[in-house]
């Protein structure tokens, strides 16, 4: 039986380039796990084993590992800073306990810190940050502290000061110890002295070592009575009640380092010891019903109680198709029949293996806390609850962000079709924020994604890992169409032609919805003009024509259907007549409500020097921007703002040629907001000329 009270399930997450994976490798060596370190800028880190990531220095998919530290077990995921695949931090920490957020200590807390930092709150994961990159230029310790308040809402708790800066950085004083840790230029973790606090730090320590005391106390009344009488707690009461206010977000304990150059790590790794919880710390997950409505009912942490767990990631990969499982309850053994809740089917379990990055250990049992991956299962997907045949539920599902931009794709050779449609129905069970369809008219394989590097990486896997090579078309954006004005209409349908004829006629309003509303339905007939089973009919008549609207053919959002009256007929009228009636009135009273096309809209986060704010702001404005807000920092300066998809492609190029290569953004989905007219009367034209082709 594991002691659950020694797992830690943690991940590591934070901005593009702030050095999550360094400091995922930095983890492996320190806990015995890998003996070389492999550097992620010569794409030969461990948790970064895609070509692609190597190559382009980013992380694409989180990578699960386990690995030991003083008799603790840790399951550590690394996950992705790029905005295009928040998806994978989002289920990510769907199944963590807790998180280290790693910041830059020059950069400080970057747009995409914010994203993560709120989905981290979102699902009320306890968290520990570490400021990295002490040793570069500008880094400032206490600046990025300052900003984790004023940029994210945090309270981040000061446990560390650094020594020296930038080149001069050689270590961290232990607050609470009042020891200072000081490693010497061999850049090993292991090289370090545990000394006296340097003289000209004692004030500053003194300074912040009260505030750490003070902000810890205040989760015990007791204790903090006794500390304003002048009594100093315990190092085993200051740590308890770091641990509570760290558990609840009251706090985060923040540390300092350079992952790279090996120094601090050990005592962040410690902190994950002392302060992030454990699984049976968390509070559990809450089942639902079949609808996503919670039960009431909760998922607890315990090895003896029935299985429940969660496929949070899905794989393929040289081995075959992995499964990620998160056991919230219960155990799994290898051959192993267990219930896969969202399909209602059953699946043995053949292998299990426990992670190494692209390594693995097999097992022949998983318990409660465990993160495994199983090999070979059929029907999962991400979002899946695996569980007890005997004792069926199910765990709260995830939800994924709409796509909001596609390309047409066509394999350059006849052959490469067969392989292509294998090849993107396994990416699709990967990623379930990438999506395909075919165009029934052309023939055109359409992929879309969260943006154009979503769908550049999708291109480069199916070329070098599937081998299908790729003609692809221009980015195309995920317009919408809605309704302005309210609208009375009647609408009959009438058929006859030998036998039994179809007879409906329905009186209905529509009315724009609330925004995000979707489709609406409800009736206010009196008296039995429209018997109540014909209802449903109408409504699935109208909700089916939702997909393809009347001004350019794309979907239709935030309508309201308001049945008020009608009349059928004893023989002729059925549910399949007024389905059609339904249909129809959706073609005749569109164009009359007011039909309008909708743009999506990308909240826009630039950083740009601050010599060519100008050029950057003007730049925006000429792209339909909406600039909502502009802040200084010490590099440079951030702009916030709203700008329309369609005028983003490109932008990457447009802003490195403006600031000379400095500038950095991220966007990601805000809301759909109406198009101009002229670029309505553009798009529209391009949707004619594209069917005139077909």
């Amino acid at each position: 039986m594991t002691d659950l009270s020694k797992y830690r399930n943690i991940g590591i997450f934070a901005h593009v380039d702030a050095g999550k994976t360094t400091t995922t490798e930095r983890i492996l060596k320190l806990t015995g796990k890998i003996h070389k370190i492999g550097e992620v800028h010569d794409g030969e880190s461990t948790t970064d084993f895609m070509e692609q990531e190597a190559e382009r220095g980013i992380t694409i998919q989180s990578a699960a590992v386990s690995c030991f530290w003083n008799d603790h077990r840790f399951n550590v995921i690394d996950t992705p800073g790029h905005v295009d695949f928040t998806v994978e931090v989002y289920r990510s920490l769907k199944v963590l306990d807790g998180g280290v957020g790693v910041f830059c200590g020059s950069g400080g807390v970057e747009p995409q810190s914010e994203t993560n930092w709120r989905y981290a709150n979102e699902s009320e994961v306890a968290r520990i940050i570490f400021v990295n990159k002490l040793d570069r230029m500008g880094a400032d310790f206490l600046r990025v502290v300052k900003q984790t308040k004023d940029v994210l809402a945090a309270n981040p708790l000061v446990m560390v000061l650094p020594i020296g800066i930038e080149d001069e950085f050689r270590g961290v004083v232990d607050l609470l110890t009042r020891k200072a840790w000081v490693w010497d230029e061999s850049g090993q973790a292991e090289n370090y002295k545990i000394e006296d606090i340097p003289a000209d730090m004692v004030d500053q320590v003194e300074e912040y070592r009260e505030m750490l005391i003070e902000t810890a106390v205040e989760q015990d009344d007791d204790l903090m009575e006794a500390y304003m009488e002048g009594e100093e707690p315990s190092m085993e009461d200051i740590k308890r009640c770091i641990r509570q206010g760290t558990r609840t977000m009251a706090f985060f304990p923040t540390y300092c380092g350079s992952a790279f150059k090996n120094k601090g790590m050990q005592l962040l790794l410690d902190a994950v010891v002392d302060y992030l919880p454990a699984p049976t710390e968390v509070d559990p997950q809450p089942l639902t019903d079949e609808e996503g409505n919670e039960t009431g009912e909760h998922a607890i942490v315990d090895a003896e109680a029935p299985l429940k767990a969660l496929a949070f990631k899905i794989m393929d990969d040289r081995f075959g198709a992995l499964t990620f499982v998160r056991i919230y309850s219960g155990r799994i053994k290898k051959g192993d029949t267990i219930l896969n809740s969202a399909t209602g089917k059953t699946e043995r379990v053949g292998r299990m293996v426990e992670m190494q990055a692209d390594e693995r250990n097999e097992l022949d049992s998983a318990q409660a806390g465990d993160i495994i991956a199983i090999v070979g299962m059929k029907n999962v997907q991400t979002g899946h609850t695996l569980c007890d045949v005997k004792h069926p539920c199910t765990l709260e599902a995830m939800v994924f962000p709409e796509p909001v931009i596609s390309i047409a794709v066509a394999p350059k050779d006849k052959g490469g079709s067969e392989k292509m449609g294998i090849a993107i129905g396994k990416m699709i069970a990967e990623d379930p924020s990438f999506r395909v369809e075919t165009d029934e008219d052309s023939g055109e394989t359409i992929l879309k994604g969260m943006g154009e590097l979503h769908l550049d990486i999708k291109v480069d896997i199916l070329k070098r890992t599937y081998g299908v090579d790729l003609i692809v078309g221009e980015p195309q954006v995920a317009y919408r169409e809605t309704i302005t004005q309210i609208t009375e209409d009647s609408y009959t349908h009438k058929k006859q032609s030998g036998g039994s004829g179809q007879f409906g006629k329905i009186d209905y309003v529509i009315r724009p919805g609330e925004q995000n509303s979707g489709f609406t339905f409800s009736s206010s007939v009196v008296g039995g003009n429209v018997p109540k089973e014909f209802w449903p009919a109408v409504e699935k008549g109208f909700a089916s024509m939702m997909e393809t609207g009347t001004v350019a053919g794309f979907p239709v959002l935030d309508v309201e259907f308001e049945l008020t009256d009608g009349a059928f007929h004893a023989v002729d009228s059925s549910a399949i007549a007024f389905e059609i009636a339904a249909k129809g009135a959706f073609r005749q009273s569109m164009p009359k409500a007011g039909a309008q096309l909708l743009e999506p809209v990308m909240k826009v986060d630039v950083f740009s020097p601050e010599d060519n704010v100008g050029d950057v702001i003007g730049d925006l404005n000429r792209r339909r921007g909406m600039i909502k807000d502009q802040q200084a920092g010490v590099t440079g300066v951030r702009i916030k703002g709203d700008v329309p998809l369609s005028e983003m492609f490109g932008y990457i190029g447009s802003l490195r040629t403006m600031t000379s290569g400095r500038g950095q953004f991220s966007m990601e989905f805000s809301h759909y907001s109406p198009c101009p007219n002229s670029v309505a009367e553009k798009v529209i034209a391009e949707v004619k000329e594209r069917n005139a082709k077909k």
